[in-house]
């Protein structure tokens, strides 16, 4: 922590070399997101690159890393959903490109967790992020509601509908499947 502070501060004093290693820092982070919340890789990409960008203009408002890692969540999620809500409403595609990413473990099925991301790829915007908030970022409900600029009870009832809508849907493809979910 007292690392990831000092080169928070090298960084908004101006120094090049610590800005370039707050990105590489949140990355991951940030890249993850945007792939769960748009479903496609290359827009992933650009997403991190504007979210960057955004962050090198506005840094001398960030006022600690726990702020910085508050808002690198907070735009790169808002802007996730302005992007969503530009697009023509089609189908989303499956991430199977996001295959390991956001700490999958080993053992997992690897198909349940596939139509898993493609079922969460389908969810409207603002339940998308929440979810994604909630459980890739390990966010409370209170967190995400401030990140979001949401009620806590917008929250709740967006957690509640969306993990009963992925269990219904989970449900009808194992039945289909002739598997059983765990």
């Amino acid at each position: 922590a007292a690392i990831e502070e000092d080169v928070f501060s090298r960084a908004l004093s101006g120094e090049t070399a610590a800005f370039a290693l707050l990105v590489r820092q949140h990355q991951a982070t940030v890249f993850s997101l945007g792939l769960r919340m748009l479903s496609d890789r290359h827009k992933a990409e650009d997403l991190a690159q504007e979210v960057f960008l955004q962050l090198h203009r506005n840094l001398a408002t960030i006022t600690s890393t726990a702020h910085l890692v508050f808002w690198l969540r907070k735009v790169t999620v808002n802007r996730a959903i302005d992007r969503l809500r530009r697009e023509p409403k089609i189908q989303a595609v499956p991430l199977e490109e996001a295959d390991g990413l956001a700490s999958e473990s080993e053992d997992q099925d690897p198909l349940l967790a596939r139509q898993l991301r493609a079922l969460v790829g389908q969810l409207a915007p603002a339940p998308r992020a929440v979810l994604l908030l909630r459980y890739q970022e390990d966010m409370d409900p209170t967190q995400i509601a401030t990140t979001l600029s949401l009620s806590i009870n917008t929250v709740k009832s967006h957690l509640k509908r969306s993990l009963a809508h992925l269990r219904e849907q989970m449900d009808k493809a194992s039945g289909a499947t002739g598997r059983s979910l765990p």
